[in-house]
This record gives C-alpha cells, sequence and structure tokens, in this order.
C-alpha cells in the first residue's frame, strides 16, 4: 500500500481549466501551457473529465466516440504531447472512463436504432408492460422516468441518467470486450490511471421488476454480487496487467463490505473508490435538493466508521471534499467570508491526514467558493435546470427554488478557474461558457504571489510524502463525542509513534481535553494552519476557530 498511500491526485475539468484558443471552452493545449503550475504543487496523477467526442448533454459523459478527441478539446496529437510533457514532469495521466451508458449518438446506439440485432444486445431494450406503461416504474437520477422510446419499435431502452445516456447491458460479454478494448487503447498511448463512471452501478438484472418504493429503487441495480465478476474480469484483461497503474472506482451509494471487495489486493479489482456518503450530511432527509446546515455529528461520524472498517477489511478509498459534481465543500463546511484561508485549510487538513489518497480538485488549492449567481440564466447544467423545474412544481417561490440550487448546483464548481483578476478570470479572452466571479479576490496570480491556502497545500502533499504514518498508517477516532472537533490518531505500531490530529469545525474558539495518551506528552508540530508549534503538550488544549493541528508523538 505504501507507493499508493503516498500519492496525491488532482482534478482537472478540462472544460474550465485553460482557454488557449479563445473559444470560450478549456482545451488540452491550455492543460499543457499551465503544466508548470500543475508542478509546483507536486501531485502524482491528473484525473482528467471526459475530453471524448460527445454532444456534451452531460459535459461529455455521454460519450459518442471513447477513441477519438472531441475537436472542442483538441486532437490526438494534443493528447500525445500533454501526456509526454506531464511525465517529464514527473506526472501520470488518470482518463475517465464512462462504462454504464453511452451517448445515443454513439455508433452502437445508432447501429441498434437501424435495427441491428447485434448492437440492439448492447442495451436494456423491453416491451411496455402489457397495459401500456414504461416497463418499471424506476426514475432517472436526473429527474422523470429511466426509460425512453427506442425508434419506431415499441420498445424502450433504459437510462439510468439523461435520457441521451443509454444505459449499456453488460450480460453481454461483447459490451465487456468492447469496454475492455478501450481501456488498452488508452494504456497503450501511456495512460497510468482510470477512473471509472458510476461503476457500480453496470449490474442490472437480467429480468427488470418494479421498485416497491422510491426508498428501495437503487438495491435493485447498485453493488449488485455481478459488478465485482465484471470489474475482475476487467482487470485481468486491461490494467491488472501492470501494477503501476491506480484505477478508482466512482461507487453511488455504496456500502462499506462492497468498498473493501472492491479494493482489497487479493481481489484484483480496484485501487480505491470514491464513495459519497459524507457529502450528503447537508441533505434534509436525503434529499439533495434541499437548504439545511450540515450535520457535523453525521459527518464525523461517516469519516470515523469508513476510517476505521476499511482500515481493517484491508480496503482503500479516495477521500476528498470537492469535484465536479459538488458544490464547493467550503461554502458547506467552511465559511467563505470570514474564515476563507483557515476554514480551507482545516478542511484540507482533515482529508489529507486520513488514510487513503487525497484527490484535490482544481481551484481548491485557492480557496474557490461557490458563484455570485443570480438567475437560472446563469446556470447550464441539465441537473441543476431540471431540479428548479421540480423545485417550482412542488409548490417552492421561484426565490427559494433558486436559493437551493444556488446552494447545490454542480455548476457551482465548473466554473472557469480563476488565473488572475481581469473580466474572464485570465481564463479566456472571450465569454466563457460558464461565467467567473470572486476571481478579483481569489485567483493563482494573487495566491501565489501573498496568499496562504497553495503554500499549506504544498505541505500538507509534502508530508504525506515522507512520513509513512500518514501513507502508511492505521487510523483510530478520537474525542467522539466532541461537537465541534473532528480528532483522530494514526499509527503504524501501537508502541511506536503516533500521530494526533485535532481540526476545529466551527468559527468559535474551543478548549478540548486532550486523550490521556497525549497529556504531558512531548510532541513534534507537523503541521498548524496558525503556524503553531507545540513542543509538550499539557491536559487541555485551546482550538482558535477552524485550527488543525498535527502532532507527532
Amino acid at each position: 500500500m505504501s507507493t499508493l498511500g503516498q500519492k496525491v491526485i488532482y482534478q482537472v475539468y478540462p472544460k474550465s481549466f485553460y482557454d488557449s484558443n479563445h473559444d470560450g471552452v478549456g482545451d488540452l493545449r491550455g492543460i499543457i501551457e499551465k503544466i508548470d503550475y500543475l508542478k509546483r504543487l507536486n501531485v502524482d496523477l491528473i484525473w482528467f473529465n471526459p475530453f471524448f467526442v460527445s454532444p456534451q448533454n452531460d459535459n461529455g459523459y455521454d460519450v459518442a466516440d471513447y477513441r477519438r478527441i472531441d475537436p472542442r478539446f483538441g486532437t490526438m496529437a494534443d493528447f500525445e504531447e500533454l501526456v509526454a510533457k506531464l511525465k517529464e514532469a514527473g506526472i501520470g495521466v488518470m482518463l475517465d472512463m464512462v462504462f454504464n451508458h453511452c451517448s445515443t449518438k454513439h455508433e452502437w446506439f445508432q447501429k441498434a436504432l437501424a435495427g441491428d440485432p447485434y448492437y440492439q444486445d448492447f442495451f436494456y431494450l423491453r416491451d411496455p408492460k402489457p397495459d401500456g406503461s414504461l416497463p418499471t416504474n424506476w426514475q432517472s437520477k436526473f429527474g422523470g422516468p429511466a426509460w425512453a422510446k427506442f425508434g419506431q419499435t415499441g420498445k424502450y431502452y433504459l437510462h439510468l441518467y439523461d435520457p441521451t445516456q443509454a444505459d449499456l447491458d453488460w450480460h453481454n460479454p461483447n459490451v465487456r470486450r468492447e469496454v475492455a478494448a478501450v481501456v488498452n487503447f488508452w494504456r497503450q498511448k501511456g495512460v497510468r490511471g482510470f477512473r471509472f463512471d458510476v461503476l457500480n452501478v453496470i449490474g442490472k438484472a437480467t429480468q427488470l421488476v418494479d421498485s416497491p418504493d422510491p426508498a428501495h429503487e437503487k438495491p435493485l441495480y447498485t453493488d449488485t454480487p455481478v459488478v465485482h465478476q465484471y470489474i475482475q474480469e476487467l482487470n485481468r484483461a486491461t490494467f491488472g496487467q501492470d501494477a503501476a497503474i491506480v484505477t478508482v472506482g466512482e461507487m453511488s451509494s455504496t456500502s462499506i463490505e462492497n468498498s473493501i471487495e472492491y479494493t482489497k489486493p487479493g481481489n484484483d479489482e480496484l485501487s480505491m473508490v470514491f464513495s459519497f456518503h459524507h457529502l450528503k450530511v447537508d441533505y434534509d432527509h436525503g434529499e439533495k435538493w434541499s437548504k439545511t446546515p450540515f450535520d457535523f455529528k453525521r459527518l464525523k461520524g461517516l469519516f470515523n466508521e469508513w476510517q476505521t472498517k476499511l482500515d481493517q477489511g484491508g480496503g482503500w478509498q479516495a477521500v476528498f471534499w470537492n469535484n465536479h459534481d459538488q458544490p464547493w465543500a467550503l461554502n458547506r463546511f467552511g465559511d467563505p467570508v470570514r474564515y476563507r484561508e483557515k476554514s480551507a485549510e482545516m478542511l484540507a487538513t482533515t482529508t489529507h491526514l486520513l488514510r487513503g489518497t487525497p484527490y484535490i480538485y482544481m481551484g481548491e488549492e485557492l480557496g474557490m467558493i461557490d458563484p455570485d449567481y443570480h438567475s437560472m440564466n446563469d446556470y447550464v447544467d441539465v441537473e441543476a435546470k431540471n431540479a428548479y423545474r421540480e423545485l417550482l412544481a412542488q409548490g417552492k417561490s421561484p426565490k427559494a427554488a433558486f436559493a437551493i440550487v444556488h446552494a447545490k448546483a454542480r455548476d457551482n464548481s465548473r466554473t472557469p478557474m480563476h488565473w488572475d483578476d481581469s473580466k474572464y478570470a485570465g481564463f479566456s479572452t472571450v465569454k466563457p461558457w460558464l461565467m467567473p466571479t470572486d476571481q478579483k479576490a481569489i485567483n493563482v496570480k494573487a495566491e501565489l504571489a501573498h496568499g496562504e491556502i497553495f503554500a499549506y497545500y504544498q505541505q500538507l502533499i509534502a508530508l504525506r510524502k515522507r512520513e509513512a504514518l500518514i501513507s502508511d498508517g492505521h487510523f483510530s477516532p478520537c474525542l467522539e463525542a466532541d461537537p465541534q472537533v473532528f480528532a483522530y490518531e494514526r499509527w503504524l505500531d501501537q508502541k511506536g509513534e503516533k500521530l494526533l490530529v485535532l481540526n476545529n469545525f466551527y468559527g468559535r474558539t474551543t478548549t478540548v481535553t486532550l486523550p490521556a495518551g497525549w497529556q504531558g506528552k512531548a510532541v513534534e508540530t507537523m503541521i498548524s494552519n496558525y503556524g503553531e508549534q507545540l513542543d509538550c503538550l499539557g491536559e487541555k488544549l485551546l482550538l482558535r476557530p477552524y485550527e488543525s493541528i498535527a502532532l507527532k508523538g
């Protein structure tokens, strides 16, 4: 596990990173131009969201050709240059593979529509029920039914996401061979990592049945036993042939038990998983499109449970706050107004010192925050627009519905990277596909000149690479009953040195009574977002607003 534990992965959303050709959309050459910036963080891999040919109905997660670069992002020559130049900088490329579904514009679906029975078997095509209603009562995760008419055939095709994203039927060995061939195509291009989109929903049954109610629908197609078989087969046929390749599965609504099985080294499945339970603690009764303060007790409980049980079971996870599908964590769990720097650093400390592989989403290292949008016209994302309509249909006022979307939209983190304080944030010379805001206060140029968050991330990454307690150590929760501090220990040998990490999640001071084994102990301060340097502990410790400190002793 040691090398996996030392790695830090950075996520680039290509559409929003840097526009080199002045069309308002980020591109591969733009990334090439910013490699020196990426190198400064000392990350190991960059996960790129999809830049394959796509109609862009779901921002590239509706893939129409898995082997071609979408011209809006560049050419295959650009990609090959990007791989080579990142390799020179000591950085590997991780690509995003979307294999639960493909675009309805994909050749496979188009041939199926044209009547080719070979390709019709690539999809879940079903007749309506005898009464003429849809094949099942399943709901799309983007709202509305999960079935759409399959041309003029009288049949319907399954789409768990947007109607332009047709679910692939993994029961068909030809589908599994095709996706393996795609992985091997990119391996031959020098790709060193793969992130698999919503991988744990590929195991739908052959006989699809109605869900008893919406709350019990996901178990019908999530984390089913056959998913493990499919991943093992993909592993053997592709990335498992190279032990250096890093893989991560995005696992929707997964369980700890399954996550251990997905990632236990002896199972030959994946390096690690993304799970999202900790990012649902500000959902009101499980409803994403709601506005409620985060539940700190639940957040802490989830971290403690997942860390402890994955450690005990030999599983491995990605640890993260932000990605392209989440509003900024700083708005959700920190204070972007009064304590932007300190709360950004506290959140970073919390995850970077956990057991697992940290992921940084572009702009997180600057302390980026949700955009200051005022109208639904500012948003682009299909999910946000659908949610707004549904909230209005539920009787919410336009103001209340917009406030909820403003807090939870995926576009919040998809705004262009802030390179400087100019009109379009140095991202482009023309109006971008999505407008930046707050670049006057938050941008790369200012951060590197006189900011503190980027430098703090550099410290955290360097610490993980040199400190075995962090990269390889076990996890134990501390101060579990504390209402505002998330604390934990990392250790390798019970009799050896330990690391105590204390994180104050609120904008008010608090005094903690230290665990008995740490009272009166000589310590070394490994990192502190207030620059504190302690060498000996008393019985109690005062923590300032959003203070984080890691002590070795």
